[in-house]
């Protein structure tokens, strides 16, 4: 694997992609030439990304619920059958829990694996073989900062996060020499749904939620096209990890930085905001 990777013409698959950052990335490549396969549980919301893309390719829409085996591999077999092939695969859907470990109900900590961490794995073995035979093709694994620094109160979501980057890193070794590269997305605070969609615990008051949701807001503010076009010239470069927002990037220092005390730290600049 090596030189850049060229985007016109090629088929790009998209989870997750009804809205935040997947419509995002429908909606620039899109207007770089690809035909998309365009996966959700949300077909409305695939409706109207179809109806808002730019360009001129090819766009089909599947209802896939990436915590089903079964759609997985349906979803794989419709896009050979409806595209040929595929080029480009964004492992973008994800969903969040609210809560400390020891609020977080054990059936909620397994729906969030299910699908931040076994949906990447699972959508990625039933396409290797399809990017394996093109003659240029790219894996980009949506992680998180939080795939980087844990945060107390977020004890499943990086856990699941540190697991999509552990598999992306060691898979891009793997496949190193071949036509397939890998790239490990780290975004920072990017405005999407995914605080208004996330699991609350039960015993949670509806003044925390309220304020849990608001501090999240607060925190998501680069707009999903500027992620968008951030992970695509990574892509395009073949890089192996992409820090999304001067956040991240100052979050992945301090980590670096003081592996054992960068909690501190944060705290203490975030104090002073």
């Amino acid at each position: 694997m090596s030189g850049r990777m060229d985007f016109a013409g090629r088929t790009a698959v998209i989870t997750g992609a009804a809205n935040g950052i997947g419509a995002a990335l429908a909606g620039a490549l899109s207007a770089r030439g690809c035909h998309l396969a365009l996966a959700d549980i949300n077909m409305a919301g695939l409706e109207a990304v179809r109806k808002s893309l730019p360009g001129e390719g090819r766009a089909t829409l599947h209802a896939v619920d990436v915590s089903q085996p079964d759609a997985i591999a349906a979803f794989a077999k419709a896009v050979r059958d409806e595209h040929g092939g595929a080029h480009l695969l964004f492992n973008n859907a994800g969903v969040a829990v609210g809560g400390t470990f020891e609020e977080i109900a054990p059936e909620d900590f397994e729906w969030l694996f299910a699908i931040n961490f076994w949906g990447v794995v699972r959508v990625t073995r039933a396409f290797l073989p399809l990017l394996r035979e093109a003659d240029a093709a790219h894996i980009t694994n949506i992680s998180s900062i939080f795939g980087v620094i844990a945060p107390a109160g977020q004890t499943a979501y990086s856990a699941s996060k540190f697991g999509v980057r552990g598999f992306s890193d060691a898979l891009r070794h793997e496949l190193a020499g071949s036509p397939v590269g890998v790239t490990t997305v780290h975004p920072g605070g990017v405005a999407t749904q995914i605080a208004d969609s996330a699991r609350i615990p039960a015993g949670a008051s509806e003044k925390e939620i309220a304020a849990r949701r608001e501090q999240a807001k607060r925190l998501l503010t680069m707009p999903s096209p500027q992620a968008a076009e951030i992970i695509l010239k990574a892509v395009e470069k073949r890089k192996p990890r992409v820090l999304v927002g001067r956040d991240a990037k100052l979050a992945a220092l301090f980590e670096r930085l003081s592996p054992g005390g960068y909690w501190s730290l944060i705290n203490r600049r975030a104090e002073r905001i």
